[in-house]
């Protein structure tokens, strides 16, 4: 279902929602830097921590970092995004009285 808000109540809405957004985006960002240069091991591949036949760096950066995103994403929209409509308005008049 569609709430109807007055325009300051969609651009605020709209303003949390990009925040919750680039928050998530830098997460992400910051997690795949981390682990996958992070925990590069130096030297051959012979040396390397292996998980299900990948380099643990390598798995972690991308395999682990996606699921948990993903999950991460799904909390973040149903907690912060709100579905409205961005044609219609409320009556500012009325919400003051």
């Amino acid at each position: 279902m569609q709430t109807i808000m007055t325009e300051e109540q969609k651009n605020r809405q709209i303003k949390k929602e990009v925040i919750a957004s680039l928050i998530l985006y830098l997460a992400f960002f910051l997690w795949w830097y981390f682990t996958g240069y992070g925990l590069a091991e130096k030297g051959t591949p012979a040396t390397y921590s292996y998980i299900a036949g990948l380099p643990m760096w390598f798995f972690l950066s991308t395999i682990v970092g996606y699921l948990l995103f993903c999950v991460a994403s799904i909390i973040v929209v149903k907690t912060v995004f709100k579905d409205f409509d961005l044609g219609k308005e409320a009556d500012h008049n009325k919400e003051e009285q």
